[in-house]
């Protein structure tokens, strides 16, 4: 094969497919992101009765028979279904016949917190309620994987490329798409499914209440008033593709993949670091390999889970960052609208980057009524605002320190 350097192989991003409790599809998705809407559900569940507060953002009315005529995909786990489901979505959007591409130039990259934790929570309780010995316990085993939410794709469609699960918490679904840029770029696969999926995780909505990070009944990042995050569940998937072969098909592309910024602080296991320098290094990375500088820049998709300690460290990253361009730069935060989908929010983050580069509509962040004073950025409260934008920046945090800042451009294009 040809050797390539990164300036000849480009990654444009020419699918995305998303499912969120806002949307099964990136029209819906996208209709409800501009209009401010969320859809916060009361968990009914006797396992978390004791828990003080039962609200999440969950997907409602999913069946993977809408996305795939496949029986076998009925028996697959919640998180394998939304992960196939996702895929197929971006790959019809992105108009590509993988019968024309050979499968070994075709990858698979996707970033999750805990995989299958549904099927896991269906094995635990099977052992507290003496059932875990039936004769489908092996099944049940098996759908704990979390590899299931690579091999439902790979299955599907008889991918041979690289394939890659990245376990990076909450920043997990921005490394996934670094990964993806990294196969692209060095000439690996032509073609990446890159992306993050999280079903709807007890485990996760209990941890975060044991640490008392729950917002009672909305999230608000930004807010002065905020009192934490909600869990969420979702997918979203795009389809990352190398320039020369998007345009030979005559390709749609939403923008262009023009790098990612990696670090990790190890700060604390839960808690960032304060002082932001490793939350500000992987933002600055990110822009340092695109070649851009921060008033390039028209948008700022933050992480901004609603909880004190990450809208304030995020701020003071993009402060260090930006510096003079920080207040003149508009960020937003949807987790105020889908809530916090853990490994899947940089991708459905990274589609929302693609669709805000395509309609020029920046979101806005919902519920942000008294700006705290020392979150001073523009946070575009409340209303979407239309305005020019060909490159925009997506943040991701996670525990343990992980943080992972991409950059989308149409400029070059």
């Amino acid at each position: 094969m040809q050797a390539h350097t990164d300036r000849d192989r480009r990654v444009m991003i020419t699918g995305v497919g998303v499912l969120t409790s806002i949307g099964l599809d990136k029209d819906r998705f996208w209709e409800s992101i501009i209009n401010g809407k969320s859809n916060i559900s009361d968990i009914q569940d006797d396992s978390i009765k004791e828990l003080k507060i039962r609200k999440g953002c969950v997907i409602q009315d999913f069946d993977i028979r809408q996305f795939t005529p496949k029986k076998e995909s009925t028996g697959l786990s919640r998180g394998a279904k939304l992960s196939l489901a996702a895929a197929k979505s971006a790959l019809e959007d992105s108009g590509l016949d993988l019968a024309t591409v050979h499968p070994s130039r075709i990858g698979i990259s996707i970033g999750t917190t805990l995989g299958e934790s549904q099927a896991i929570e269906e094995v635990a309780a099977a052992s507290v309620n003496g059932t875990a010995n039936g004769p489908d316990r092996f099944e049940k085993i098996r759908r704990c994987s979390p590899v299931n939410l690579v091999a439902s794709i790979k299955r599907e469609y008889g991918i041979w490329g690289p394939t890659c699960l990245i376990p990076a918490a909450c920043a997990a679904g921005n490394y996934a798409i670094g990964f993806g840029y990294d196969a692209i770029k060095s000439g690996t696969s032509d073609i990446i499914i890159s992306g993050g999926v999280e079903p709807f995780s007890k485990i996760l909505l209990i941890g975060f209440s044991r640490m008392k990070l729950i917002a009672p009944d909305m999230c608000q990042p930004f807010d002065r008033n905020r009192k934490g995050l909600l869990v969420g569940e979702g997918a979203g998937m795009l389809i990352l593709e190398e320039y020369g072969h998007a345009r030979k098909r005559n390709a749609r592309i939403y923008g262009e993949l023009l790098g990612y910024g990696l670090s990790c602080d190890a700060y604390h296991m839960a808690a960032p670091q304060p002082d932001a320098a490793e939350a500000a290094l992987a933002l600055q990375r990110a822009l340092d390999r695109s070649r851009i500088n921060p008033g390039d820049v028209q948008y700022i998709s933050a992480h901004g889970t609603g909880t004190h300690s990450n809208d304030l460290v995020e701020t003071r990253a993009i402060k260090k960052v930006f510096g003079s361009c920080a207040k003149k730069t508009p960020v937003s935060s949807i987790k105020s609208m889908i809530g916090h989908t853990m490994g899947a929010a940089g991708a459905i983050e990274a589609v929302l980057c693609a669709m805000v580069l395509q309609n020029q509509i920046i979101p806005p962040t919902i519920n942000l009524h008294e700006p705290d004073p020392l979150c001073d950025l523009d946070y575009v409260p409340n209303e979407a605002r239309e305005a020019d934008i060909n490159t925009v920046v997506s943040n991701s945090y996670g525990f343990f320190g992980n943080n992972a800042s991409i950059v989308l451009s149409t400029k070059r294009i």
